[in-house]
Formats: C-alpha cells, sequence, structure tokens
C-alpha cells in the first residue's frame, strides 16, 4: 500500500514529528511506502478563497494551483494518514485548511469521492482518555473525523488513535506513545475488526 502522511504542526521538534517517524517506521517494516508531506514547510495557505470555493452549479471545478498540486498528490496513494495535535478538541487550523481546501467538492464528495482505500487520525492529546471520554469529546471528534469528513467522501474504513497524555511526560509513557505510533503504522492496513 502507498500512503500518504499529512502531518500538521509548527515545530519539526515536536512529539508529533517523532510520531510520524515511528508511524513511518511500522508502515516501512510492514512492506509499505509512504510520502510525508508537512503542510508546514510546505507553506501550505489554509484560508480558502476565491476559486477554491465549493461551486455546487458546475460540474467539473478548476481549482488554485496549489490544491491541484495536493489533489494530485491524493491520487497517488491508496491511503492516508492524517497526523496531528489535537487543540481545543478539533483539527489545528492549518488542518482544517486542508480538509476545507483540498478535499472539495467534485473530487472528494459530490460528483466523485476520494478513491482511497482507508483514513487513520493519528492525534496526540494533552489529556487523558478518562478527560477527553469525561463529556463524550472522544464520541464526538470520533465521529467528526470518521462520519462527518472521511466517510462523506467515500471512505468508510477511517479510524482515530488519540496518544493520550502528551505533555509532561515521563520517559516510559513518551516511550509508550511512540510505540503505539509505530504499531499503528505497522498495522495500518489490517482489516478493520467489525464489533458484533
Amino acid at each position: 500500500m502507498n500512503v500518504l502522511i499529512v502531518v500538521s504542526h509548527p515545530r519539526q521538534d515536536s512529539l508529533t514529528f517523532q510520531a510520524v517517524d515511528r508511524f513511518a517506521q511500522g508502515l516501512t517494516d510492514a512492506g509499505h511506502q509512504y510520502e510525508i508531506v508537512d503542510l508546514h514547510r510546505i507553506g501550505f495557505d489554509p484560508i480558502l478563497q476565491g476559486m477554491d470555493e465549493p461551486n455546487m452549479e458546475v460540474h467539473h471545478q478548476t481549482f488554485s494551483a496549489q490544491v491541484e498540486t495536493e489533489m494530485q498528490r491524493l491520487k497517488r496513494h491508496d491511503a492516508v494518514a492524517f497526523v496531528f495535535p489535537l487543540w481545543w478538541w478539533h483539527l489545528p487550523a492549518m488542518l482544517k485548511g486542508y480538509i476545507d481546501r483540498v478535499l472539495n467538492n467534485g473530487f472528494a464528495y459530490g460528483a466523485n469521492q476520494l478513491h482511497l482505500q482507508q483514513v487513520l487520525w493519528l492525534t496526540l492529546a494533552g489529556v487523558s482518555k478518562a478527560q477527553m471520554d469525561k463529556r463524550n469529546y472522544r464520541v464526538a471528534i470520533e465521529n467528526l473525523l470518521n462520519v462527518g469528513i472521511a466517510d462523506y467522501c467515500g471512505v468508510s474504513n477511517s479510524r482515530v488513535e488519540f496518544l493520550y497524555e502528551t505533555g509532561g511526560m515521563e520517559p516510559e509513557h513518551y516511550e509508550r506513545l511512540l510505540e503505539q505510533a509505530y504499531r499503528a503504522g505497522l498495522e495500518y492496513a489490517q482489516e478493520p475488526v467489525t464489533e458484533k
């Protein structure tokens, strides 16, 4: 499988990028290929303007050069993994802008849908699982990403993998998080477990 890894974090020395490295190593060890696109490094503009605004009245819309480039990049891959920190219980603005602009009408939904076999949302959360579940944030986030975005774009095989308690960690916890990222890559293309 050829996997596009879309990473959103302003610092390359962050835990997010370390998780990307371990996830990519897992993909490699499982025999997959990957490409990493760092939204900050490529200077992606997250602001939707002008020609990238979805136009439901045209059959085939032409988008800006930057968006067309990212659409072509997605087309070259079988699956995508988004790796990002959870900020304010949501996607970082950079990644939200990527979703708004690239997963556009006529490409990802509407007349066409994404051809991808699978989507993974690998998100780093500063809170614990208990804190995430306290007000059903986890369920809300999973619904937003798996149903509101991936399934709406035609990809039903989508899941969210949370790396919890990313701030002020003990070294052992830090290593467990990176191992979890590695396992997510190693097991990425396996068939999803369906609940009975």
